[in-house]
């Protein structure tokens, strides 16, 4: 495998990014645009309805951002113009065929002149609603290749997916590819068509019905479960994200094509700074209400590996396998993620939140700081369960029989600590399958990479991914938490 350098290989390139306001998509973008500013083009297709739509999101989505605060140092009076120069917006959705587009002549244009398409489109949400689900993480991935498949210059499409399309499997999980209809359970039947007829029918009963915006989300977010669960997978997000992988399998034909599966992304290690987050993502929640005082018990594994890999090494990787495989029809997938070669354990997680809170403790609203410790690990759901009865469902119980003895006057205390149970229970059923995980993610096509990469000229100083010179204690203490903590008092 040859790479070579990736600055020659992005010089007088035309890139259409697809799912440009997404966290990574950002950062890859940015990437580009400050260490070869000699790149032609960059296509941003953005979901939205017009031209003034993708405007809007671009400068109050992207641009706006502080990640962008290096590049417009750098070019001073000229970012603006530098920016309108390389940047074109596509306003369109790939949930539809040919993305949307409604601009013929727009449409024209990137057929011709694209050399990389990098998709980055997707929505994250465990729970989404199925619908939407489907329409972007499956069919639009089949949108997305059809529509590559016109593109007359392209050299190679670069999709991203994540490394949970596995499910709940065990032990050395290897970089190999999902086949079109293959499923976790050994279920037969796998047809994305039907599975849009089964969404349409559902959508068409709930209409009848008269169900409400609410029902209607609630019930497609349920949808999206049980089906997945049908097949073998945990939740809406990796069923979707599994079988639009195995659309990418299906519709490549000699297209060259590489799938690239992170772990969880966190923020920034280097560039464009160290600690660029935005939102508060999975392993980030759990940091915060620790932090806040809130997270009083762990349900899970305490000594299992938590596989995280910062965002700019993901994006390093996307652009080192970008090259290696332009014009080099290959059938590859690559693990981005540290749980082979470098691994950390919920243990230390949780010692890193006690060092950092207890040398930098969350101040109240009041002002007084919050004094953090060590929470109470359940390792079962069956603790768990007694953990929330004696907790929760007891004083529940409670307030059921003084509400009926005394004319409903704690009816409003009820139903809030209800609540909270079922969106406890909820989160706890959509988490669970990675609290208890027990695979590690097989990186040798990525370690393949990392060598070739080395060995054949590559800048590996500006494009770096190997998770292995991650100091774990340093990052978190210095880098992702004081990050996190930023991102939320902004």
């Amino acid at each position: 495998m040859e790479v070579g350098s990736v600055l020659h290989f992005l010089q007088n390139k035309t890139i259409l990014i697809i799912g440009a306001t997404g966290f990574l998509a950002k950062i890859f973008l940015e990437k580009i645009l400050r260490v070869q500013p000699n790149v032609k083009k960059i296509f941003l297709l953005l979901r939205a309805s017009d031209d003034n739509s993708a405007t809007y999101r671009l400068h109050n989505e992207i641009i706006a951002k502080d990640l962008f605060i290096v590049l417009k140092e750098k070019l001073g009076a000229n970012f603006k113009s530098f920016i309108s120069e390389k940047l074109t917006l596509v306003p369109g959705d790939i949930s539809y065929e040919d993305l949307g587009l409604k601009d013929s002549t727009l449409r024209e244009d990137i057929c011709n002149q694209t050399d990389v398409i990098v998709n980055l489109a997707a929505t994250t949400n465990f729970d989404e609603r199925y619908d939407i689900a489907l329409g972007l993480n499956t069919f639009g991935v089949k949108h997305v290749m059809n529509f590559a498949k016109q593109c007359t210059k392209l050299k190679v499409l670069v999709h991203v997916s994540t490394a949970y399309v596995c499910g709940e499997r065990g032990g050395l999980i290897p970089e190999d590819p999902y086949h079109f209809g293959e499923t976790l359970n050994g279920v037969s039947g796998l047809d994305i068509d039907a599975e849009k007829t089964i969404v349409c029918n559902n959508l068409d009963e709930l209409k009848e019905q008269g169900a409400t915006e609410r029902d209607v989300k609630i019930a497609m977010k349920n949808l999206g479960i049980s089906r997945a669960k049908v097949y073998g997978w945990p939740n809406t997000y990796v069923f979707t994200k599994a079988v639009g992988e195995m659309l990418v399998e299906k519709l490549k034909g000699n297209l060259s094509v590489v799938i690239l599966r992170p772990t969880i992304v966190t923020s920034t290690m280097k560039e464009p700074f160290p600690g660029w987050a935005e939102g508060v993502r999975t392993i980030d929640s759990l940091a915060v209400t620790y932090g806040q005082g809130k997270l009083t018990c762990f349900l899970g594994d305490i000594n299992g590996v938590v596989d995280v890999v910062p965002a700019d090494m993901v994006v390093n990787a996307m652009l080192v396998a970008m090259v290696a495989h332009a014009k080099q029809p290959s059938d590859i997938i690559y693990h981005v993620g540290s749980s082979v070669r470098n691994p950390l354990t919920y243990l230390n997680l949780q010692d890193f939140g006690l060092k950092y809170f207890t040398a930098k403790p969350w101040i109240r609203k009041d002002g007084t700081p919050v004094k953090v410790g060590r929470v109470t690990v359940l390792t079962s759901m069956d603790s768990f369960q007694r953990y929330m009865f004696i907790r929760y469902l007891l004083p529940l119980k409670g307030l059921e029989l003084a509400n009926a003895a005394l004319c409903q006057y704690f009816r409003g205390t009820y139903l809030e600590l209800h609540r909270k149970i079922q969106v406890v229970m909820r989160m706890v059923e959509l988490y669970r399958p990675y609290m208890f995980f027990t695979g590690v993610f097989d990186d040798m096509n990525t370690e393949k990479l990392r060598m070739a990469a080395k060995q054949s000229g590559t800048e590996t100083d500006l494009f770096y991914f190997d998770t292995k010179d991650i100091n774990w204690d340093d990052y978190f203490m210095k880098t992702h938490i004081p990050g996190i903590v930023k991102y939320i008092f902004k």
